[in-house]
């Protein structure tokens, strides 16, 4: 298997709704041009059916997923399985968290698997990751504003404080993160020396 060393990134400078359907194979590259592994960022509503779903957990419990806004993550690698998948998923999580503390100058954000919490019980996050015939796909949501959430949430201007242009820096700083991230990783593939 070939690693590609890069993920490029993009953010969407306009509000756009997330249903799902982005959580499909090429969705970057044919909205943005953009071939390859890939991260974009959006704002936006977030509204996904039970149609829509690809977590069976929360289609078997009937849960919604619902929120006024949104800051959303779309991530396609291709050349990967769905366990690294999950892998890059958690450490897309782990970042967003590490950023999130470092802006907020404190350990406020708690990471339970691939999801975020603020003040331990207020879910800051949704993520899902699977896989298409070509690729594996990733959606992370973070909230940024929490009312008329179906559970107890926060929100990264109504509850964490944070101003619009740091939602975007924030977004921006997270997708290069990951991105090193993948090189470093690629490189550290590529230096080492087989044993036996």
């Amino acid at each position: 298997m070939m690693m590609m060393t890069t993920i490029q990134t993009h953010y969407i400078e306009q509000a756009m709704p997330y249903t799902g359907d982005a959580l499909t194979n090429h969705w970057i590259y044919k909205n943005f041009g953009i071939l390859g592994n890939a991260v974009a960022a959006f704002c936006g509503p977030c509204d996904v059916s039970i149609a829509s779903m690809v977590d069976l957990e929360d289609v078997l419990n009937d849960d919604e997923i619902y929120s006024q806004e949104m800051l959303h993550f779309i991530v396609e690698i291709f050349g990967v399985g769905l366990q690294e998948g999950v892998l890059v998923q958690r450490l897309f999580s782990s970042i967003l968290q590490h950023k999130l503390n470092d802006l907020l100058e404190g350990h406020l954000i708690e990471r339970r698997g691939d999801d975020l919490f603020f003040q331990r019980t207020k879910k800051l996050s949704v993520s899902i990751c699977t896989v298409s015939p070509t690729s594996v796909l990733i959606h992370a949501g973070l909230n940024v504003e929490s009312l008329g959430t179906p559970v107890e949430t926060a929100g990264l201007m109504s509850d964490l404080g944070l101003e619009r242009p740091q939602v975007q820096a924030l977004a921006e700083q997270a997708m290069r993160a990951l991105s090193d991230e993948w090189k470093d990783i690629g490189l550290a593939c590529c230096k080492v020396r087989a044993v036996r």
